[in-house]
């Protein structure tokens, strides 16, 4: 640290010696920087200067190594040799056997028969093989009725009947009293193998119960082993378990396998909540741990768009857990390129190396019996490039963050009491030199979202799809672009031009200003994502206090340069890997992230924060650089390039590469739709195809193969019938508000959908109660429309209280297995005081839709012509569907 406020005047970094300049009042800005105006200063000092080429390769040179090393990490699927345990070999053959019967919905032969009778095998031959060990392996295949409400997708309620789940419980022969539960799901979505999502999970599951089974020393507690039929169907097989299988009530914790991706290593990204126990269980036991709390956190926002069975066990069973899921390769998630042959096999050995020695450990654990005296706290937690986890109690990283916190005041305030200082001088500096920092973010944030507007305005949306690099090349150079321009101008006209050891002093400790108080803000939030900010804070303010001597004497030498990045070297290898998975979820996301949200804002957004907190601590050493002309004549030009190559189209956004395809997705729906008056007679019918496209460049691309999709048949939302008037599977029409109707024939499904009104009563306290009954395929869905002045006040759903509107509207999605009794439910309204007369007639507008997922109904040969004409490179889901809407 600096013990005066000399001035010092630095030379390019070679022989020359100083020579003296007259440049007296040239800092007389934001306090004159609190150097020039000291009298005493003592004589000039020879001091070096970066060259600009040297600078930069310093910089691209560490940023790339550590890339490197994040992804050299992330293809080291296994570490170390398999100690034989677990045989992924078998795994394999497991999943390819499940993937080999096709797309398993719910309901359909391949899920409920074919699946159920595999798995039904495998197990028993488990059983036989182990009857004479120290353990017993019951079996109990639950097929359970339910209902309940969820705030996921805006909020709906979920009705199930008849769903499969197969129950083995491994216990030491004599029973336990306490139970872990290893879950996933066999059910797959219509049109995709489900390779990755989940049968891969369930293989594992299958070679982790051979594994334990067949241990010669009995567990101290049992496992549930839950392969659950119905997780695809918004996650109502697992409450069917944990609400109604008289097992349930002994499981004390459960760990759940899941996918958003294909392959991979699969991540911790959710625990508890609270029982920090778990955490410390997955860090001592886990053969090649991969966790962050960072994921859990964002994932718990609601920000991502998905969820898992672990949200049903948490709400529902009132159980800690952790939840594991693959994440890369999301692109091809729920499409038909989900298959096995995508997977390594040391993806499944990882997989099962970690589950197994997890499921051991716990099992094997006192605290699993009485896990309510370990309830309380979270943990912080996350891996290192995937070689060791890192995991504290958060009361423990709270002190630590505070602790951190203090130091960088104290070392900020000995800053500010130093001789010269006076009269605040250095605070005031300090404070202009965060607005200039701060306002550089702003601008480069606006600039940098200008461009994709302009990419968005040219048609060019999601030309990095599939080329993620480009829109590195084209958003990163912009943001690195302008934060160095403003920098270099700031330096040059702002700060007169001299350039002072000072002033890079002075850039770092803004930088590390504005990480402290990110890490104060998030830590009194009670994030535990707080320890980012934390290592972005200590390891930067280590490094600087122990080459302070070193930059005193001789500026930014090559020594303290290489130095002062080796400190940075963690923290940002860690952060670039958050980067990474970030990006990984996020890019593949907006593909089916609906019409509305305009992708390039996003991943324009996503792009100049990473710029901005990269070069955090990179700022001073524009102040340290002779020169940055060259390296902003290198960022414009690419730039310039790379915005004219994605202007003339260059970069497609979709590829049906058989290495790495990436789909565009579209969903068709041959349809047929009937409205009913209040009269209960037809007021209208017709057939077509209902299209929709869930990624921002609708139908651009689609078009120039089908002529007759275009907008001159897009569709309109009819709001006086309930949910525009289609047969939209998932209550998510505010994310795809555009979609188009193609006129088509008439369907005619052979099990077509048989809806009725039962009774009509009405009630002694003012209500009208409305009884109905439905008999159709595998999936429904009910919609409900109060008109105005109108509302619902119970019904036969979920606790009896109609929880979660949408605008006005109520969605019930209904499903079932084989075997399946008439639908039944009623609701009760009250009727409004004062009829609209501008409003439909009645007071409600009753709405379903029968989807036909599978079996010779799911085809037409209308739907089967069109579906050819799609191009390769994208993914057409399609099935056959039927609208009918009645008033009341």
């Amino acid at each position: 640290m600096e013990s005066d406020t000399t001035v010092r005047r630095i030379k390019a970094f070679g022989t020359q010696h100083y020579v003296p300049q007259d440049n007296d009042g040239a800092l007389d800005r934001c306090g004159n920087n609190g150097y020039s105006a000291d009298p005493k200063r003592k004589p000039e000092v020879s001091l070096y200067l970066l060259r600009e080429a040297l600078a930069a390769s310093l910089v691209s040179v560490f940023i790339l190594v550590l890339w490197g090393l994040v992804h050299l990490s992330l293809q080291q699927l296994v570490i170390g040799k398999p100690t034989g345990e677990f045989n992924a070999v078998r795994a394999r053959q497991h999943l390819e056997r499940i993937t080999s019967v096709g797309p398993r919905p719910v309901g359909s032969q391949e899920n409920e028969v074919l699946t159920v009778g595999y798995l039904l095998e495998q197990i028993e031959n488990i059983r036989l093989e182990t009857a004479a060990g120290p353990h017993q392996l019951t079996v109990d295949v639950q097929r359970p009725t339910g209902s309940f409400s969820i705030d996921f997708l805006g909020g709906f309620t979920s009705f199930y009947d008849r769903v499969t789940n197969i129950a083995v419980r491994l216990e030491p022969k004599g029973g336990t009293q306490h139970l872990m539960l290893a879950n996933c799901h066999f059910d797959s979505v219509a049109n995709s193998p489900g390779a990755s999502d989940d049968a891969v999970s369930c293989a594992v599951m299958l070679e982790v119960l051979h594994s334990l089974a067949n241990q010669s020393s009995p567990l101290h507690h049992g496992v549930i082993f839950l392969f659950n039929g119905a997780e695809e169907n918004i996650l109502q097989a697992s409450h069917g378990f944990i609400t109604q299988h008289p097992w349930a009530k002994q499981v004390r914790a459960f760990i759940n396998l899941e996918a958003a991706g294909v392959g991979g290593k699969e991540v911790v990204f959710q625990t508890g909540p609270e029982n920090p126990w778990l955490v410390q269980a997955y860090v001592h036991a886990a053969k090649h741990p991969f966790a962050s709390v960072v994921g859990q956190e964002v994932f718990q926002s609601g920000v991502i768009p998905s969820d898992t069975d672990f949200r049903i066990y948490r709400d529902f069973g009132n159980i800690p857990g952790i939840d594991l899921a693959f994440i890369e390769n999301g692109f091809i998630y729920h499409t038909k390129y989900d298959t096995a042959n995508r997977i390594l096999t040391d993806s499944i050995q990882r997989a099962g190396d970690n589950i197994l020695a997890v499921l051991k450990y716990l099992v094997m654990s006192e605290k699993l019996a009485d896990s309510s005296e370990y309830r309380h706290g979270n943990m912080v937690f996350f891996d290192l490039l995937g070689v060791v986890v890192v995991a504290y109690p958060a009361r423990v990283g709270t002190i630590l963050n505070y602790m951190v916190a203090t130091a960088t005041f104290l070392y900020l305030a000995k800053k500010a009491s130093l001789p010269g200082n006076g009269g605040g001088r250095y605070v005031r500096d300090l404070a202009c030199a965060t607005g200039v920092a701060v306002l550089s973010w702003f601008v480069t944030l606006l600039s940098v979202l200008i461009v994709a507007l302009l990419v968005t305005l040219l048609g060019r949306s999601m030309f990095w799809y599939n080329h993620f690099y480009a829109s590195i090349c084209l958003y990163g150079a912009a943001a690195t672009g302008k934060m160095i321009l403003i920098h270099t101008l700031a330096k040059n006209l702002y700060y007169g031009g001299v350039r002072l050891v000072e002033l890079g002093d002075l850039y770092f400790d803004v930088s590390l200003l504005l990480w402290c108080c990110s890490l104060v803000w998030l830590t009194q939030q009670g994030l535990c994502s707080a320890y980012v900010p934390m290592l972005m804070v200590a390891f930067p303010l280590a490094t600087r206090l122990l080459l302070a001597k070193e930059f005193k004497h001789r500026g930014a030498s090559v020594k303290y340069s290489v130095l002062y990045l080796l400190g940075l070297a963690l923290p940002y290898v860690h952060f670039m890997f958050l980067i990474w998975v970030v990006f990984e979820i996020f890019t593949p996301i907006m593909g089916r992230s609906g019409t509305e949200i305009p992708p390039e804002v996003v991943l324009a957004t996503l792009v100049t924060l990473a710029t901005i907190f990269l070069s955090s601590f990179f700022l001073h050493f524009i102040y340290l650089v002779r020169s940055t002309k060259w390296i902003l004549a290198g960022l414009g030009s690419v730039f310039i390039i790379m915005f004219l190559l994605v202007s003339c189209g260059l970069f497609f956004p979709y590829s049906d590469s058989p290495d790495s395809p990436r789909p565009k997705r579209v969903f068709l729906q041959h349809t047929t739709r009937t409205f009913h008056n209040l009269q209960g007679q037809v007021e209208s019918r017709d057939s077509g195809l209902w299209i929709n496209s869930f990624d921002y460049t609708a139908i651009q691309h689609i078009t120039p193969h089908i002529p007759e999709i275009n907008d001159s048949v897009r569709t309109r939302c009819r709001e006086d019938r309930p949910f525009c008037g289609y047969p939209w599977f998932l209550p998510v029409k505010f994310l795809s508000k555009k979609n188009w109707y193609l006129p088509a024939s008439e369907v005619s499904p052979s099990s077509p959908l048989e809806f009725s009104l039962l009774s009509r009563e009405d009630t002694s306290w003012g209500t009208v109660k409305m009884m109905f009954s439905a008999k159709g395929p595998s999936h429904m869905s009910l919609y409900l429309m109060p008109h105005r002045g109108a509302s619902l006040s119970t019904w036969s759903f979920g606790d009896g209280t109609p929880q979660f509107d949408l605008s006005g509207e109520y969605f019930v999605f209904y499903s079932h297995g084989l075997n399946a009794p008439t639908w039944t439910f009623w609701f009760e309204i009250q009727p409004p005081r004062d009829p609209d007369p501008s409003g439909p007639e009645g007071m409600i507008s009753v709405a379903i839709s029968s989807h036909y997922f599978f079996g010779e109904d799911q085809r037409t040969a209308q739907l089967e012509e069109i579906l050819r004409r799609f191009p390769t490179w994208s993914f057409p889901s399609s099935w056959v569907s039927t609208y009918d809407m009645y008033r009341y």
